[in-house]
């Protein structure tokens, strides 16, 4: 097993808000020297190391990377190796994990702090493309979480809808706080077979329609699902094969990153040109992410995401680039 250090663990997690920037500044500086790829990359485009002096300096590797290169900080024997989900006849990414213990400490203290302890809940997954598909970051976490919640109820459903309302509903009997997390078109799928009204359960889609539904518009997705399971609220989750760290959204299509995360916004027309929330306005642009998390890989990641940043720092996610590839969780435009 791949042991970490408690520097690292302390470096992520720990570092307080106000001094993220010396933390990005300094995770930087690793992985230019321990990341082969990164580094070529940041020669290419003409960076000087030593003038990267903010976060908005620093280059953020395009996604499509983890497609066709092996993105690694330091060599070592990954624990095991998450694959997105893709679409047929796609090349998928790969992310080579070093430490499943940080992926764990990442996504656990994510959870708590967004939404308290694990084993306040009980952790129910509708993710059957994804177990089906086997090597996902998305059924490991939630794995992981049902493991944690300790609840008898908690557990993975394939396709049985009626076992799912069962649940549910000796859930809701039993005022059992719920956390239902679910692939888009298998929770519209349960929504629209069994109509049921929930007060005890938190719905929280990850997007991906698979070609199985008409493309809908998060907002529509969220009326439909509200109106069918009694809610007023449907809550979100945004990551992706290539990051340890997830931002979540719990009202309003408005997502929030954990303390060791943040989203900045780069112009389509310019790559270099990064900027971060505007303290006034809401701004618009590509999605670049920095997520501590990935010390292993690459932290600096220009996505294929369009979004919004809010000037509190939430964001939303509008859709995927132009000529980007379309993948398993991003079947649903926004």
């Amino acid at each position: 097993m791949n042991s970490v250090s408690k520097d690292i663990f302390q470096l992520i997690f720990k570092t307080p808000v106000e001094n993220f920037e010396s933390a990005a500044l300094q995770v930087f500086e690793f992985q230019y020297k321990n990341n082969p790829l990164y580094q070529q990359f940041c020669t290419a485009i003409r960076i000087e190391p030593a003038k990267i002096k903010t976060p908005e300096q620093i280059p953020f590797l395009p996604i499509g990377f983890f497609k066709t290169k092996k993105v690694v900080s330091t060599p070592f024997k990954p624990e095991t190796i998450f694959k997105s989900s893709g679409t047929t006849g796609k090349v998928c990414s790969t992310h080579y994990i070093k430490s499943v213990e940080l992926y764990r400490e990442s996504f656990i203290n994510c959870f708590t702090h967004f939404y308290g302890p694990v084993t306040n809940w009980c952790i129910i997954g509708l993710l059957p493309s994804y177990l089906e598909q086997g090597n996902s970051s998305l059924v490991y976490m939630v794995d992981e979480l049902i493991r944690k919640s300790g609840d008898t109820n908690s557990g993975f459903y394939l396709h049985d809808m009626v076992k799912l309302e069962k649940t549910l509903a000796a859930n809701e009997a039993r005022k059992k706080p719920t956390f239902l997390i679910g692939v888009t078109y298998a929770l519209l799928d349960f929504a629209r077979q069994h109509p049921m009204t929930l007060q005890n359960t938190t719905v929280v889609e990850t997007g991906g329609m698979k070609g199985r539904h008409k493309e809908l518009t998060r907002e529509e997705v969220h009326d439909v699902l509200k109106k069918q399971l009694g809610l007023n609220e449907i809550h979100s989750e945004y990551g992706m094969t290539e990051l340890l760290s997830q931002a979540w959204s719990q009202e309003k299509g408005l997502f929030q990153t954990p303390p060791w995360m943040k989203v900045m916004l780069r112009s389509e027309d310019d790559p270099f040109n990064i900027t971060g929330k505007d303290p006034v306005n809401e701004i618009r642009g590509a999605i670049n992410i920095i997520d501590l998390a990935n010390y292993y890989s690459c932290s600096f990641i220009a996505t294929d995401d369009n979004g919004k940043l809010q000037p509190d720092g939430r964001f939303s996610v509008l859709g995927r680039l132009d000529n980007s590839d379309t993948r398993g969780c991003g079947l649903m435009w926004i």
